[in-house]
């Protein structure tokens, strides 16, 4: 095992990740010795004190544990998620219990007293180029102040649009600029698309668990679900989903085939391939939400659904509000043969987006660093999870299943079936403290014993006193003592 070392981050962070990998991909096995911390510093040639300082950074994440007179070891394996159990896929509306819910948990999430460990919105400045946009944007005023004072008409810029159709190749996407519509973030995207090709009445198909939103959103427009299993590894089960398209059952289907929210897993190459050829071959659109596809932590990056679409069955939605700027609501849409259908819907509700705002991130993305940016971004995210799973491992109860995302920094968790996380919401509520219930991401109750938590927050003291808090609630609910030894789980391989 000899990780290289070679960007400009201190040399213990690099040895930390270095490591990390290794452990994740399996190379080091939990149980296994780490090598001698003396060896470690001659095979880099560093000193023993940056070793020592990059053993205690895995430690702090919870990857290796110290055993006295012994030395340093992988820890054990936190259980996985495993794969939901097969059931009959039933059409629902969202009850008016479902939708008051969700309005609760969202007021929660928007508190300013609260500490929320679930919100996917990150409230770290670092995580963005704030005081890069700033300059780009004071730049364009100076040399352009009439850019305020111009209508920004459909499909919105240009030179943004050439940015995202040069950029899409990373995803394997052949775009030309006029391919694509901006959009007010990824749910106008998603709103848009739903318009162009459903019909009140229309039942659309949607990952089981989903984004909790899609419910009221399908609900405003007059839309019926129905729930497809999906794997927490592999995502979508391709299987059911044939044989929904098979009997007719849906007229669209929406899925996040890479990092999806909330299991974080990823389809592979081959399940993505065939999911674009069955929706090409049954003629059913699917949305396809790309919002966290570059923040896959594997590169290159896995390709598009879209990538493999043939007849212009798969509209691709996404934005720039988790990996840039979310207050400037930039989004965009490649509608394939519904593209028409798409501009002129976007042209009656909202009409474009803002110039001066398009036209800075247009110069970001050229000339700004976005790759080197997003690197950091994918850097800070993985490790922040292995931080997270680590206080999980030590402070929930026995029992605990995590899943193992490939990307994103949202991640699902499922308790012992005897804790009600609705309960344990209103409960942490007293203390100030907000999750988010599993019930929320099905019309189902089989999520009932679920969170979904995010880390996209600062490891300040606040969010860790937070998740061990939920943590010791949870044993207190479930009766159990916490899983001091469980460990953390390995992020799959690529497939």
């Amino acid at each position: 095992m000899s990780p290289s070392l070679s960007d400009d981050r201190p040399l213990y962070h690099q040895l930390a990740d270095s490591f990390a990998e290794a452990i994740h991909q399996g190379t080091l096995k939990p149980g296994k010795r780490l090598p001698a911390i003396r060896r470690v510093a001659q095979t880099h040639q560093i000193s023993i004190n940056t070793v020592l300082n990059a053993w205690q950074l895995l430690e702090d994440r919870g990857l290796i544990e110290a055993r006295p007179q012994s030395g340093y070891y992988v820890r054990s394996v936190l259980p996985a998620v495993t794969p939901p159990a097969p059931h009959r896929a039933r059409i629902k509306d969202p009850s008016s219990e479902k939708l008051d819910l969700i309005d609760q948990v969202f007021a929660a999430q928007n508190h300013p007293d609260y500490i929320n460990i679930s919100l996917a919105c990150p409230q770290d400045g670092e995580l963005y180029p704030s005081a890069r946009l700033g300059r780009i944007t004071a730049s364009l005023l100076r040399r352009s102040p009439d850019l305020i004072g111009r209508y920004a008409l459909p499909p919105g810029s240009e030179r943004l649009r050439e940015e995202i159709a040069r950029r899409a190749l990373h995803g394997g996407m052949s775009l030309t600029s006029d391919a694509i519509t901006l959009t007010h973030g990824c749910m106008e995207a998603l709103q848009l698309a739903l318009r162009a090709v459903t019909q009140p009445g229309d039942c659309v198909g949607l990952e089981s668990p989903t984004y909790f939103f899609l419910f009221p959103l399908l609900a405003s427009l007059g839309l019926k679900a129905l729930e497809i299993p999906t794997d927490p590894q592999h995502g979508l089960s391709l299987d059911a989903l044939e044989m929904l398209l098979q009997e007719k059952r849906i007229q669209a289907l929406i899925a996040m085939p890479s990092a999806q929210n909330p299991l974080g897993c990823c389809m592979s190459r081959q399940n993505k391939q065939r999911l674009a050829t069955l929706v090409n071959a049954y003629q059913v659109p699917l949305l396809e939400d790309g919002l966290y596809d570059e923040l896959q932590f594997d590169w290159p990056l896995s390709p598009a659904v879209k990538s493999f679409d043939s007849e212009g069955w798969v509209i691709y939605c996404t934005s720039f509000t988790k990996t840039v700027a979310p207050d400037f609501r930039i989004g965009w849409i490649a509608a394939g043969r519904f593209h028409e259908a798409v501009a002129r819907l976007k042209a009656v509700s909202s009409m474009a987006e803002s110039r001066l705002l398009s036209e800075t991130l247009a110069e970001f993305l050229a000339n700004g660093g976005y790759d080197h940016h997003l690197r950091t971004l994918r850097r800070r995210y993985a490790a922040n999870m292995d931080e997270a799973r680590g206080l999980i491992a030590r402070y929930f109860p026995q029992g605990t299943r995590a899943t193992l995302p490939r990307g994103g920094f949202v991640f699902w968790v499922e308790l012992p079936q005897r804790v009600d996380t609705v309960a344990m919401f209103r409960r942490l509520l007293q203390e100030q403290i907000c999750v988010t219930p599993g019930a929320l991401y099905s019309l189902s109750e089989r999520y009932n014993h679920a969170l979904r938590l995010s880390c996209c927050y600062p490891f300040d003291e606040r969010y860790t006193w937070a998740l061990k808090r939920t943590g010791a609630i949870a044993c207190e609910l479930a009766g159990l003592a916490p899983g001091i030894d469980q460990g953390l789980p390995l992020r799959p391989q690529t497939v």
